[in-house]
């Protein structure tokens, strides 16, 4: 049996011819201990072959290729040129690095791929070795080789990332939470450290980010007054806790500090509401991305749950992959390895839990809801990953039937069949393709009348002037031809009337 190793470097791919292969199947620590012996590797492994890439988008082309498990063009034709044909006395066995490129080889061109033995070792030796291996071949050339198509294959999977938008969601939804922990904790702290110089105003604004604006505008409880009232309403928005605000700052037990800790006390306040408005914001940002990325998901359980479970998960392919007894339990999975461990019972939720749906259930429904409700997060998440035309309609179809779900467990109402949800959604949603291509159609229609209109005027006003100018010529060689210009006639009746 021959056997033959391809190896794939970033200049091209080179085919190795390996000798006494039994014998190194056999010796294989032999092998290992050639690997760093150039003169005994030497012995072991010759050049068949060497493909060189044309140019660095040639290069890009296969390894792409070659990471998705397909068999280039150049690889086929090289193989099928250089690769010896099996015959009855000796079959040819090629080695690969890759089991899944060794498969594609082996569908399209029939020959035997192997990845295991002593392929791994030989492989080894010859990355190793490769620059002394091939004539006019450097380390410096190879170096420089793999430097660029490394940068252009990392560039190229940054660029085409299908779970790029993905990621602004996950990155988002983390800054959220700790966001929300942050300013729990500075507001804690602004309220302890405030309530030195004023500790009515706690139960007066028990909101946090309202009571962090209150501070900020009060200052000194000394200075306020009855003109203050009406900052105090646009703030708190409300007269009679304004009012408060000022009767209590007029007999507060508080202690009196200077104006220095009243000035950090101020900026730390600020920095809280700014905190609390850039969460806001974040909010809204996180919002729109899932609306863009998965709008059925946000329609079923909203922004931040949908978004955890897409973060709990990686992305939303990988949610779109998960049954619907793993989406279920996502985000529990301490407490369901301790479970196991203890042999006690399974949970029931994970992330799902701060779903509305099953807060609102009964204790003994919340099972029975939470796997529902993952049964349809999972539909949702499958449409939004793979439908070419993202719409919300399946989501609030999906929706529809938690509800309905939530009162057949309370009411005993029979709900609606999912086949005919569906079948609903379905139509509905053709029938808002059919009218978002229609108005597509509609505006291009416009444009182009509106085209064609413009090019018609400015087509009209060059041929105007054309005429124009024709008319005037056409006059002055009349005039010419009867051998009276117009100037000559102007200049004699002038002549005329100054003698008369």
């Amino acid at each position: 049996m021959a056997l033959h190793v391809l190896y794939e470097h970033a200049a091209g791919y080179a085919l190795f011819g390996v000798k006494e292969f039994e014998e190194i199947g056999m010796l294989l620590p032999q092998v290992e201990a050639s690997i760093l012996d150039l003169s005994r590797f030497n012995a072991i492994v010759k050049l068949v072959g060497f493909h060189p890439f044309k140019t660095a988008v040639a290069a890009l082309n296969n390894v792409n290729a070659i990471s998705e498990g397909l068999l280039p063009d150049d690889l086929s034709a090289f193989l099928d040129t250089t690769l010896p044909k099996s015959s009855k006395k000796t079959a040819v066995t090629l080695g690969v690095a890759d089991p899944k490129l060794g498969a594609a080889i082996a569908e399209a061109l029939g020959v035997q791929c192997s990845h295991i033995g002593a392929v791994p070792e030989i492989l080894r030796g010859i990355r190793h070795h490769f620059p002394n291996l091939v004539k006019g071949f450097s380390e410096q050339s190879a170096a420089v080789a793999q430097l660029g198509l490394g940068h252009s294959y990392s560039r190229c999977k940054v660029k085409f990332n299908v779970h790029r938008s993905d990621n602004m969601i996950i990155q988002s939804i983390a800054l959220l939470d700790q966001l929300d922990k942050d300013i729990n904790t500075f507001s804690m702290r602004i309220r302890e450290w405030y309530s030195y110089h004023f500790p009515e105003l706690v139960k007066i604004v028990p909101d946090n980010y309202m009571f962090a604006k209150v501070a900020h505008f009060i200052k000194d409880r000394k200075s306020l007054s009855q003109d203050s009232l009406e900052g105090l309403e646009e703030i708190v928005m409300d007269s009679q806790k304004a009012q408060a605000v000022i009767d209590a700052s007029k007999m507060s037990m508080g202690m009196d500090i200077s104006v220095i800790d009243l000035l950090n006390i101020e900026m730390f306040a600020k920095r809280v509401v700014h905190l609390s408005d850039y969460r806001q914001q974040l909010a809204g940002y996180l919002h729109s991305k899932m609306h863009n990325v998965a709008p059925n998901l946000q329609s079923l359980i909203g922004d931040q749950v949908g978004a955890r479970l897409i973060s709990k998960a990686g992305s939303l392919t990988n949610l779109a992959k998960y049954p619907a007894s793993t989406v279920q339990i996502l985000g529990a999975e301490k407490a369901l390895f301790r479970a196991l461990k203890t042999k006690s019972n399974t949970p029931k939720y994970g992330l799902l839990f701060n779903s509305t749906f099953i807060g609102r259930a009964n204790a003994k429904n919340k099972g029975r809801i939470s796997r529902f409700l993952a049964n349809k997060c999972t539909i949702a998440s499958r449409i939004d990953c793979f439908a070419e035309n993202p719409t919300t309609v399946f989501g609030e179809a999906l929706k529809q039937q938690v509800e309905d779900r939530l009162k057949f467990y309370e009411s005993g109402e029979t709900p609606r069949k999912n086949l005919e949800v569906m079948q609903e959604a379905i139509a509905v949603a053709s029938e808002q393709q059919a009218a978002a291509k229609k108005k597509k159609k509609k505006n291009k229609r416009k444009n182009d009348e509106a085209n064609v209109s413009a090019q018609n005027g400015a087509t009209n006003g060059a041929d105007e002037s054309v005429l124009n100018g024709s008319t005037v010529d056409m006059d002055q060689t009349a005039d010419v031809a009867n051998g009276e210009p117009k100037k000559k006639k102007k200049k004699k009746s002038k002549v005329t009337e100054a003698e008369s």
